[in-house]
């Protein structure tokens, strides 16, 4: 008799940075990485506002390419186990920053019987770690390569997790799992996540950049709109980054001489 193939089932799909979360997971590591010593104040201020116009405007396909690069030259020569131990420090400011509401989505996927999974252009590890402590079936994030002594070589080891990446992400992962995608809901806030929303039936956008908005408003995708941060962002966004600026050259002072990582401008992961 042959062997029957396990009947395909649905899945649901969620981005990570404003769609999971409130900002950029990008903004938790650069925080982590300062208070390391291993960017410097400058960097970390110019991410600060980098990020306000983030939160506020929505990524670009330029500043999320931009980000790939710096990326890619920062962790150049990098061990491997630096940036692994970094990973508490940063899933402790993720954590507090996961919308309840999201969450809420994530159980009930997963009490409907449909495996849930991240997919964002965050680094893999980040991903899995978080998806983890979430009790989430999965995730995938960018792969960097690391040589044979442990050191990131500065080269992707696969796609970069953004745009068309997300969509080869979830078409494997479908494969794995047995998923079938026309069944299946995917999550994201920004236009660039277009081909992810597109790759599935079920199509849900989360407090979406206009762009997204305009789309899901003529396709008659399910809107979800609950953060409420971009205009209070707007108003302290400069007092915020002046503190950061001001008070940094103390703890500066406090800390260790960088080293491992080289200072760079960051830019939007998720």
């Amino acid at each position: 008799m042959p062997r029957l193939r396990p009947v395909a089932r649905a899945a649901a799909f969620f981005d990570l940075d404003k769609t999971l979360m409130a900002g950029s997971s990008g903004m938790v590591w650069a925080q982590v990485a300062y208070e390391a010593g291993q960017i410097s104040r400058r960097d970390i201020a110019r991410w600060a506002w980098e990020h306000l116009r983030y939160r506020l405007r929505g990524a670009s396909d330029e500043a999320t390419h931009q980000a790939l690069t710096q990326a890619r030259e920062v962790l150049r020569g990098t061990p491997e186990r630096e940036l692994r131990r970094m990973g508490p420090a940063v899933m402790a400011g993720v954590l507090p920053r996961i919308y309840p509401q999201m969450l809420a989505e994530v159980y009930a996927h997963q009490d409907a019987g449909r495996p849930t999974f991240i997919v964002s252009a965050a680094s893999n590890d980040l991903i899995e770690m978080l998806a983890l402590v979430l009790g989430m079936q999965g995730g995938v994030g960018t792969r960097y390569e690391v040589d044979a002594d442990g050191r990131y070589t500065g080269e992707l080891d696969g796609p970069f997790v953004y745009g068309e990446g997300k969509v080869e992400a979830m078409r494997r992962y479908a494969e794995e799992h047995d998923i079938d995608l026309a069944e299946s809901w995917a999550y994201s806030d920004s236009a660039s996540d277009l081909p992810m929303l597109r790759a599935v039936g079920n199509p849900v956008v989360v407090n979406p950049d206009p762009a997204l908005l305009a789309v899901a408003r003529a396709e008659g995708w399910r809107v979800m709109r609950f953060e409420r941060l971009g205009r209070r962002l707007t108003l302290v966004g400069g007092v915020l980054v002046a503190a950061l600026v001001g008070g940094a050259q103390a703890a500066m002072r406090r800390r260790r001489p960088a080293r491992g990582l080289r200072a760079v401008r960051l830019g939007r992961r998720g």
